[in-house]
């Protein structure tokens, strides 16, 4: 089978009723993105950091996946298929897609704030006092602004072995992952899902662009992609 990577942005999840700091201009209850995402503001305020994150855990235990979603997992039935998304959460798994990569992390994870332990699943609320078992104060298991993306490497890997490339629901604004489209080998199909387009085909000439939300888009997605597999 074709390898179909995949990168998704906030806009895959929107529609399921996944807030992201753009709906209200980058804030979170009157506090900037910087105070509640970033190492400094953890080390400002470990009780706002952790409260922001209990609160997105909490909404996302609330939605389910939108019909994107489950288009996106539909098409391994047809293809290689391997997610890379930039959101933190797990709308995709929960989909049934089976093969994602979690660029910024996963919300509903956590890890130690003093070694090197792998991450911990945890759904409830996280909070000051809650400790590894070296005694470290848990974190989210979350990338934050001004932090490295440990995983670009991986994800590069996987674009530049990419039969088809599709970018859903990002303004392509945000690196190092915007960066990812880079490495689509040449001559290869990019399809392009978002309502408003911040790509265009003078950069990329084999791109199509599919001006539609997640849930249109991944739909007139799979009837192309369908029908370029009959032409085979």
């Amino acid at each position: 089978m074709k390898n179909l990577v995949i990168l998704t942005g906030a806009g895959m999840s929107a529609e399921s009723g996944v807030k992201t700091f753009r709906d209200a201009g980058g804030l979170w209850e009157g506090h900037d993105v910087m105070e509640v995402a970033s190492p400094q503001g953890w080390e400002n305020n470990q009780e706002l950091v952790l409260e922001f994150y209990n609160q997105r855990r909490k909404q996302l235990l609330s939605v389910q996946p939108n019909d994107g979603h489950t288009g996106l997992a539909e098409l391994e039935k047809k293809f290689n298929v391997q997610i890379i998304t930039q959101n933190v959460d797990d709308l995709h798994e929960r989909a049934g897609s089976t093969n994602v990569l979690h660029l910024h992390g996963e919300l509903f994870k956590v890890c130690s704030t003093g070694d090197e332990t792998d991450s911990i699943t945890w759904k409830k609320n996280l909070n000051k006092g809650d400790l590894c078992t070296n005694g470290y104060q848990l974190r989210p298991d979350i990338v934050w602004f001004g932090e490295a993306v440990p995983l670009i490497p991986t994800a590069i890997e996987m674009v530049q072995k990419a039969d088809l490339f599709v970018v859903i629901g990002t303004s392509m604004q945000v690196y190092p992952a915007a960066s990812l489209i880079q490495y689509v080998p040449s001559g290869k199909p990019i399809y392009f899902i978002d309502p408003k387009p911040s790509i265009s085909k003078l950069a990329f000439p084999n791109l199509t662009i599919i001006a539609e939300t997640a849930t249109v888009g991944v739909t007139k997605l799979s009837t192309l992609l369908s029908s370029g597999l009959r032409k085979l």
